[in-house]
């Protein structure tokens, strides 16, 4: 995740570079049931308004957490499909949050009404995300259900009345990028605490349809727009955070932004950039699935690493056997083509792996969806990028 407001801070009263502190585990994002009330064109899970068998029972929840609190994994992002759609959604909550552990829900929105408004309150959540991936319209196309988008809105504005953390999530693709400006209006107009783009990832429906990703230059128009909004807010002093996820290539394209507007404040920058890093799948990112299985991140799910009914976390997620989380570990890692020569690779530490591994079978190879110039990252010499390509499912998985 890149903290956009964190950095715009930094840009407007740099501090000194402190040590680099690694957080004491990775945040895991627990996708506790597949089952949703939606079917939305981009869900890395293909979830469907079906059960699935084999899910976790909650004692098994149970065990886990207990596992991931004493491995000390500080943030449980709990998930789903629709995790509202789990009898015992409420229950795992509130034992997270007496366990001490930072506890966030993901959800579509549209099952928060005035029935269970005052049970969420009272689990006390550190911050619900909800999905609108554009305006009334846009929105209902994109989750294939007309109503959602007002049903996800008034969600929103249940959450912010009842002193909930909430936030606007929002996946950038070329069907709804038009819509980023009123949303933004919207966060400003309705009192919402922050805003999240997620770049498309190519995995479930979202890979099936990444011939709809933002290329290349509707990304930069809409990360020009986010920077210039988040700053102005600054300035005004409005409180909204503003933050992105699955392009590590937003942190290099900060730096350009500043070079253009505070070259004086560029190197300091540059160093704090360098001190995150980048993409942190495998490492400070993991992810739990409805039956156990343990994957790099959550576009990973093709990929098991174990299944926690037969091993521990703890022991899953350290174990580097396995050539994947050997090599996502790896410090540098070991990526190919132009962003292995990138100028800026201690920024970006290689972008996402999944989009390379779905367009050319190896997961060390360039980031397609990397949005800047040859010229701009410092490569040099004739080559021939990755390009998006249709959809052909991969039989294997090519690691090595």
């Amino acid at each position: 995740m890149f903290r956009i407001s964190q950095y715009m801070r930094e840009i407007a009263a740099p501090s000194p570079l402190g040590p680099k502190r690694n957080p004491p585990g990775p945040v895991v994002i627990w996708n506790l049931i597949r089952r949703c009330n939606l079917t939305c064109k981009h869900c890395y899970s293909i979830s469907a308004d079906k059960d699935f068998a084999g899910e976790l029972s909650t004692a098994e929840v149970y065990t886990t957490m207990d596992d991931l609190k004493s491995f000390g994994v500080p943030v449980l992002i709990l998930s789903g499909g629709e995790p509202l759609l789990r009898p015992d959604i409420y229950q795992i909550a509130r034992r997270a949050k007496q366990m001490g552990f930072y506890v966030g829900l993901s959800t579509n929105g549209t099952l928060i009404d005035e029935s269970n408004i005052a049970q969420i309150a009272e689990i006390g959540f550190d911050y619900v995300g909800i999905s609108l991936d554009g305006m009334r319209e846009t929105h209902d196309e994109f989750r294939r259900k007309q109503g959602a988008f007002d049903a996800s809105l008034h969600g929103v504005r249940l959450c912010r009345d009842a002193g909930i953390k909430i936030g606007v999530r929002f996946t950038l693709t070329q069907d709804n990028a038009h819509d980023l400006p009123a949303l933004l209006k919207l966060v400003e107009d309705e009192g919402i605490d922050k805003f999240y783009l997620s770049h498309l990832n190519y995995a479930g429906r979202g890979n099936k349809n990444r011939g709809r990703d933002a290329f290349l230059q509707t990304t930069r128009n809409a990360m020009d727009l986010l920077f210039d909004t988040c700053w102005d807010y600054l300035q005004r002093g409005l409180e909204k955070e503003f933050v992105t996820g699955n392009n590590d290539a937003d942190g290099v394209y900060l730096l350009q932004w500043v070079r253009a507007r505070f070259p004086e404040r560029e190197a300091a920058l540059r160093a704090k950039l360098a001190q995150w890093g980048g993409n942190s799948s495998g490492v400070n990112v993991a992810n739990i699935d409805n039956l156990g299985v343990v994957h790099p991140d959550t576009f990973w799910w093709h990929y098991p690493l174990g299944n926690v009914r037969e091993r521990k976390f703890s022991d899953i997620w350290t174990d580097v056997s396995d050539p994947l989380m050997a090599g996502l570990k790896a410090v540098p890692r070991q990526i190919k083509g132009r962003c292995g020569e990138c100028s800026y690779f201690d920024v970006c530490g290689g972008n996402t792996r999944v989009r390379a591994l779905q367009l050319t079978d190896d997961p060390w190879q360039e980031d397609p969806a990397c949005y800047l110039s040859d010229e701009e990252i410092g490569v040099s010499g004739e080559r021939e990028r990755v390009t998006l390509s249709p959809y052909i499912p991969i039989r294997g998985v090519k690691i090595a």
